[in-house]
C-alpha cells in the first residue's frame, strides 16, 4: 500500500489481543520511518507527595531491560543512523525514534523490550533522581525566567494537585520515591492497554503488523486505568502573585485564562487557537503592533494554548490560555494589562478583518504541514492526537477546521476571555541591597 505525504487519513490501524493500538501510515517518499510509543500519562497522572514522577519515569525507560543495558538502547538506535528521545507532557508521555526505515525492527524490539521487562533497580532509580534534580538546577532554579511560565502560572490558576502542581519535581518527593511507587506507576500505566503505537514513513502495514505482533503480542494485557477528569470550578475573583527573582534582567508577566473543553467542545477551543494567533503570531499580530512598535512598552510579547504550545491539541481539559509578556519596567504590569484588554474588546467587538484572518489561517495551515513534513514529528502528532481524542486522523483535518473559523467565532473566544477571572503572575527583578 502507498499513501501520500500529505494523505493521513489513509492511516491503518489495528488492535493487539493485549490492547495496544497501532497506527499506521506509510508514506514512500524517503527512505525513513518513525516510531513512536505514547502511553496515556503525565504529570497529571503523579499521586500526591510524587510530583515529578512522570517524567523521573521517562528516565528510568532508558536504563536497560532484560535484552538491552543500560542506555544501549540509544546506541543501537544512533548505530543505525538514527535518533532515539522522549518527552513528558501533561497528559501523555512519547517515546520514539526516528532511523533507516530497514532498521524498523530494531525500534520495535526496543520499545517492546522495555515495555516488557523494564530493569527498576535501586542504583538505576538513585541515579534518575540524581540526573533530573540536576536537570531541575539548570533549567529552572539556576536559569533566568526558569519554569516562567509552564510551572509558576498553573500553581496560581488551578487549586486541584493534578493542575496545580509542579510537574519537573519537589526535590524532597523525588528523593522520597522508592521502587514500590516505581513498581506501582509501571504496573498501573505502563501496559499495552494504556499505549498506541505509531509507525510512519516507509513501511508496509502487513510487516507492521506482523512485527508487532512478534514483539509486543506476547506483553500481558490489563484494562486501562481512568484518566481524569480533572475539571475545576471557575475562579471567582482575579488571582494574583507577585515573585521576586534576582536572576532575571527585566520584569516579567503572564495572565491565564480558562478554554473550552478541547475534547467535547473542539470547535469552540479551536477558535482559541485561531485567536491567540491574532493577537501574538507576527510582527502584524495585534498585541506585537500594539505593544512592541506603538506604545514600546514591551520587548515581547506572546500566546500559548496549552502548556508549551507545542501540546495544544494534546491535552485534556482544564487547559489554559496564556498570554505571556516581557519588558523593560517604563511601564506597569497593570497599565499593559490595561491595553490587551482593550485589544480584546476591539476583537470581541467586531472579530478580526477577514484579510488578518485569512493571514493567520494561512500561517496556521503552512505551519501544520511544515511541522509534520518530518517523519518524527508525523508520527508523534499522529499517536498524540490518538491518545488525546482518540482520532489520529485529526491531525489531517486541523488545518481545515482551523481555516473554517469565523471571525464571529474569535469574537467570542475574545469576549470568553474578557468575561472571566484571570491569574496574573509577576515576575520582578529582585532588588540586592
Amino acid at each position: 500500500m502507498t499513501a501520500r505525504r500529505s494523505d493521513l487519513r489513509a492511516i491503518e490501524r489495528f488492535t493487539l489481543h493485549n490492547g495496544l493500538r497501532v497506527i499506521v501510515a506509510p508514506d514512500h517518499s524517503s527512505p525513513l520511518v518513525g516510531v513512536a510509543v505514547i502511553y496515556d500519562v503525565g504529570f497529571r497522572s503523579e499521586p500526591k507527595g510524587r510530583s515529578g514522577f512522570a517524567h523521573l519515569f521517562e528516565h528510568l525507560m532508558f536504563q536497560g531491560s532484560a535484552n538491552v543495558a543500560k542506555i544501549e538502547h540509544i546506541g543501537l538506535v544512533q548505530s543505525a543512523g538514527g535518533v532515539v528521545n522522549g518527552h513528558t507532557l501533561p497528559d501523555l508521555t512519547a517515546y520514539y525514534e526516528a532511523l533507516p526505515s530497514g532498521e524498523l525492527e530494531l525500534a520495535l524490539f526496543l520499545e517492546a523490550d522495555r515495555m516488557a521487562t523494564l530493569a527498576l533497580t535501586e542504583e538505576n532509580l538513585a541515579n534518575q533522581v540524581a540526573v533530573v534534580k540536576e536537570e531541575i538546577k539548570v533549567n529552572v532554579l539556576n536559569k533566568p525566567y526558569g519554569g516562567f511560565p509552564w510551572i509558576t502560572l498553573p500553581a496560581l490558576a488551578f487549586k486541584t494537585y493534578p493542575n496545580a502542581h509542579n510537574g519537573y519535581g519537589d526535590f524532597a518527593h523525588l528523593e522520597g520515591a522508592t521502587l514500590g511507587d516505581a513498581a506501582d506507576f509501571r504496573a498501573r500505566y505502563y501496559s499495552p492497554g494504556n499505549a498506541v503505537l505509531v509507525v510512519c514513513g516507509d513501511c508496509d502495514p502487513d510487516d507492521v503488523a506482523r512485527l508487532a505482533e512478534r514483539h509486543f503480542g506476547a506483553i500481558a494485557g490489563q484494562p486501562a486505568p481512568p484518566h481524569g477528569p480533572y475539571g475545576e470550578g471557575l475562579p471567582k475573583t482575579e488571582l494574583r502573585r507577585v515573585i521576586d527573582d534576582p536572576l532575571i534582567p527585566q520584569p516579567a508577566f503572564a495572565l491565564g485564562y480558562r478554554c473550552p473543553d478541547p475534547l467535547h467542545q473542539l470547535e469552540d477551543y479551536a477558535a482559541y487557537a485561531v485567536l491567540a494567533n491574532v493577537l501574538s503570531d507576527g510582527d502584524a499580530s495585534r498585541l506585537r503592533q500594539r505593544l512592541v512598535y506603538r506604545d514600546r512598552s514591551v520587548t515581547d510579547v506572546g500566546c500559548i494554548l496549552g502548556s508549551f504550545g507545542s501540546d495544544t491539541f494534546f491535552m485534556r481539559d482544564p487547559v489554559l490560555f496564556q498570554i505571556v509578556v516581557f519588558h523593560p519596567g517604563t511601564a506597569s504590569a497593570d497599565e499593559i494589562v490595561a491595553a490587551i484588554d482593550s485589544e480584546l474588546e476591539s476583537l470581541a467587538g467586531t472579530g478580526p478583518e477577514p484579510d488578518e484572518l485569512a493571514r493567520v489561517a494561512a500561517g496556521l495551515a503552512a505551519g501544520h504541514w511544515s511541522s509534520i513534513d518530518s517523519v518524527l514529528e508525523r508520527t508523534l502528532d499522529l499517536g498524540s492526537v490518538e491518545v488525546i481524542h482518540g482520532r489520529a486522523e485529526l491531525v489531517a483535518e486541523l488545518p481545515q477546521r482551523l481555516s473554517a473559523i469565523q471571525p464571529e467565532a474569535v469574537a467570542s473566544a475574545a469576549a470568553g476571555l474578557l468575561n472571566q477571572h484571570r491569574a496574573l503572575l509577576e515576575l520582578r527583578p529582585e532588588v540586592v541591597r
